[in-house]
């Protein structure tokens, strides 16, 4: 199975570190596949979009043509994971924001809500399906507003990760501990879709986009 992390900015390195351990732990056909342009897409199943600056990879993402190519594979059967500025640029499109979202996810994000870079911290939290995770939260958003998604995990009462059929989306950093169990929960996702393995080509691309 083929998972796709967009590599242009952000924690990269660390989401291809945690899906070659799920590979050898498990004993699983997982190869990272870094996704820069369009031809990128053709051999993946699911696609982790990472944290970092959200405007930067926002403006790459448009520049090489990819936001609304993702976002079309998305709404066909592409399996899509955010992890905090991930998270916004598959949340609701936000028209007062610099950052467009993909409208893959149905929640509003506020940016940068729990501060700067210095008031960085973890915390452990209870999610549902996974169980007590030590969550990483830098310059995180906060999720206000939910819609049509599964609440898996809270924070003082404030949802930190939501799941839709296809979409996954989280406020943190799970690529900062080492634990894979949320990588294995997003890998599962696509299993149940009915991908096993993606040797093969997934998508003509330009018959979507």
């Amino acid at each position: 199975m083929n998972i796709g992390i967009v590599g242009y900015q952000g924690d990269v390195s660390e989401h291809v570190e945690i899906l070659y351990k799920l590979s050898k732990q498990y004993k699983r056909d997982i190869d990272p596949v870094l996704v820069r342009d369009k031809k990128a897409l053709t051999y993946i199943s699911g696609l982790i979009i990472p944290g970092g600056e959200s405007t930067t990879i926002f403006q790459l993402l448009k520049e090489f043509d990819l936001f609304n190519a993702i976002k079309v594979l998305a709404q066909h059967r592409l399996y899509v994971m955010g992890t905090c500025a991930g998270l916004i640029l598959i949340s609701k499109d936000d028209p007062l924001s610099r950052v467009r979202g993909m409208g893959l996810l149905d929640v509003k994000i506020k940016r940068n809500a729990y501060g700067r870079q210095i008031n960085s911290f973890s915390e452990t939290i209870d999610i549902e399906g996974i169980g007590k995770f030590k969550a990483v939260f830098i310059r995180a958003p906060i999720i206000e507003e939910v819609g049509d998604v599964i609440t898996m995990g809270k924070y003082k009462d404030v949802p930190v990760i939501v799941r839709s059929e296809r979409f996954l989306g989280l406020t943190f950093h799970p690529e900062l501990t080492g634990d894979t169990r949320i990588h294995e929960y997003f890998i599962e996702m696509i299993g149940r879709g009915g991908y096993i393995s993606t040797p093969r080509r997934v998508w003509n691309v330009e018959e979507f986009v």
